[in-house]
């Protein structure tokens, strides 16, 4: 029996053109968060670079010290860079943006910014679409992604769906976990407020109510350039404050819209794509995967014609070898 070559591209094709347009008829909607759901707001502007939020997240979390030792083509300890990003052993990190002679903070053009890396609880999170077995759960009423060793097979699709690069695999571990930021929930479920945010001086990494923060962000986005403001410090409710002058803002806050929106949100004087930040469609990538995935295998509608088209094919072969036989 042989199924012609012509044939089987046929049914392939119209597999995959049934399941787009199916996909494209039942679209699901935009995920919402929770009026409870919380999150952090990192105002650049407000970062002194002390990295004193690595130092408590590493205390809230029971996370080793780690060194990089790579410096250009230096095989040396670097003192202010450790860790050099985000790994299996560091959730949160600060980064620097320099431009040109570096001797203006919170400028473009020859000036410097910090930026802080860590997960960015999307609403509608390509990880936990992307998890074959639950793994990582977003919750309903906070929000936070947060992960489940006991379930993981080790598949690591989590890393691959994420556009922010955040979940970590422990390679050197012979039993090992995804790693990554769960906003110290061990810690909030119980009224405290995370490591990085509690330990913060000048309120640059800001714990609260994902909707007060927006307020916030809006707020000193609003504000004019060269006034004096209280910052908010630890959290909304905290009541400590540090007094900062208000920069130039760029007109925009991210994790707003990037990606159906983050919990994990950034205000900054300078551009977003300047600070590493990726450039990202409004629209979650696990809305389209997830309307795809579940059309097609809504009823094995789509399996079933695409079975049904392999036997169709494997008959037309079949009786055409046969045929072939008798006339020979």
């Amino acid at each position: 029996m042989s199924i012609d070559r012509r044939d089987f591209f046929k049914v392939i094709s119209a597999g995959a053109v049934t399941a787009a347009t199916a996909g494209s008829v039942f679209a699901r909607e935009k995920k919402k968060l929770s009026p409870d759901a919380v999150g952090i707001l990192f105002d650049a502007t407000a970062c002194i670079g002390c990295k004193l939020c690595e130092v408590g997240c590493k205390e809230y979390n029971d996370m080793p010290v780690e060194q990089s030792y790579k410096v250009g083509d230096l095989d040396v300890p670097t003192i202010w860079d450790n860790a050099d990003d985000l790994s299996a052993k560091t959730l949160n990190k600060i980064k620097l943006y320099r431009n040109g002679d570096a001797s203006v903070k919170d400028r473009a053009e020859n000036g410097y910014a910090f930026v802080k890396k860590a997960c960015m609880h999307c609403v509608d999170p390509d990880c936990v679409s992307a998890c074959p077995v639950t793994a990582l759960v977003k919750d309903p009423v906070t929000g936070v992604v947060t992960y489940d060793a006991k379930a993981c097979i080790g598949c690591r699709y989590c890393q691959v769906a994420c556009p922010f690069n955040i979940p970590k695999f422990e390679w050197d571990d012979p039993f090992p976990e995804i790693v990554k930021c769960q906003m110290c929930d061990h810690v909030t479920e119980t009224g405290g407020i995370p490591g990085c945010c509690y330990y913060c001086p000048t309120g640059a990494s800001l714990y609260g109510k994902v909707e007060d923060l927006m307020e916030e962000a809006h707020k000193r986005i609003a504000l004019t350039e060269g006034e004096k403001y209280q910052y908010p410090v630890k959290s909304l409710t905290d009541g400590e404050t540090a007094q900062h002058t208000v920069p130039k803002y760029v007109n925009y806050i991210y994790g707003e819209k990037e990606t159906g929106g983050t919990q994990y949100m950034i205000i900054s004087a300078v551009p977003f794509h300047e600070l590493g930040l990726p450039r990202l469609p409004e629209k979650s990538a696990a809305g389209k995967s997830e309307t795809l995935q579940h059309t097609i295998y809504k009823g094995l509608i789509a399996p079933g014609a695409l079975l049904a088209g392999l036997l169709v094919a494997a008959y037309r072969g079949n009786k055409s070898h046969n045929e072939t036989e008798k006339g020979g």
